[in-house]
């Protein structure tokens, strides 16, 4: 009798050992997997812009210190905010998240500052990081204004953008061919133009044909709207200038209820 309950604590000790060492071992892969050891999977470029209320945030963010920037070294608000939208992806994008670079400016021979590394034109290259978002807006507008490539460019209108986004990618700032326009169509689709209209002290107004070229350009997502996070069918359809009775009808709503996700036809 004494032999077998040996037995049964023998057991019961070994057993009890096994599991506190799978306990340890657990321990040690959650340590391994936390944020300190795994890939940062949030840095990866953004690709695309697909909700305008990032835009329109990343806007009303930083609308002031580009019509600062504007009035002390002569760029066009819409253009430097252009610039800042398509190049940090709204302030989502990889240099804007974990270097406060909104304009992939990269180091350079004068850059004395700190650096971060990023797969671009080549492998690891080299780009500005700074403390704040504002010091790179700053670091822009010096970029520009203290390099002779892009002197030209200060003796254009300053309410002419689509001179001065042609100008950049003639000057070098960019190599996509495509630059120019995907800077005039977020001017104009997002009517940063008005910006440039406030520093000048103009009066505002639409440009009712660049407006039409706009409507045409997107005509294929105004036949459908996918709900976002705080809209309203009021909102909506005030946007989109129906009726309330109008979007309840073609889509068979008996109510205002909406959801997140939720498409609308609007044709």
């Amino acid at each position: 009798m004494i032999k077998k309950s040996l037995v049964v604590f023998v057991l019961l000790l070994l057993v009890g050992c096994h599991a506190k060492k799978s306990v340890i071992v657990t321990q040690k892969d959650s340590r391994y997997n936390s944020s300190k050891y795994k890939r940062n999977t949030s840095s990866t470029p953004t690709k695309s812009i697909a909700v305008n209320g990032t835009v329109n945030d990343y806007i009303a963010n930083y609308k002031d210190v580009a019509m600062s920037n504007m009035k002390n070294y002569g760029i066009p608000a819409s253009i430097i905010l252009a610039q800042g939208i398509l190049e940090s992806g709204a302030g989502k994008g990889s240099l804007a998240a974990t270097a406060n670079n909104h304009f992939g400016i990269k180091c350079h021979n004068d850059w004395t500052g700190e650096t971060v590394l990023k797969d671009d034109d080549a492998a690891q290259e080299c780009f500005r990081k700074y403390n704040d978002p504002a010091e790179s807006f700053k670091d822009h507008a010096t970029f520009l204004t203290g390099r002779n490539r892009y002197a030209s460019l200060f003796e254009l209108p300053k309410d002419d953008y689509e001179a001065w986004a042609k100008g950049l990618r003639l000057a070098g700032y960019a190599t996509d061919p495509n630059y120019p326009e995907k800077l005039i169509s977020y001017i104009e689709r997002y009517e940063l133009y008005q910006y440039d209209s406030q520093v000048l002290d103009k009066k505002f107004t639409l440009n009712k044909k660049k407006m039409e070229a706009t409507a045409i350009a997107d005509s294929s997502t105004l036949g459908e709207y996918e709900v976002q996070k705080g809209d309203t069918l009021f909102s909506i359809a005030k946007k989109f200038n129906l009726s309330l009775e109008d979007i309840k009808q073609k889509n068979n709503m008996l109510d205002n209820a909406l959801y997140v996700g939720q498409k609308l036809r609007l044709k």
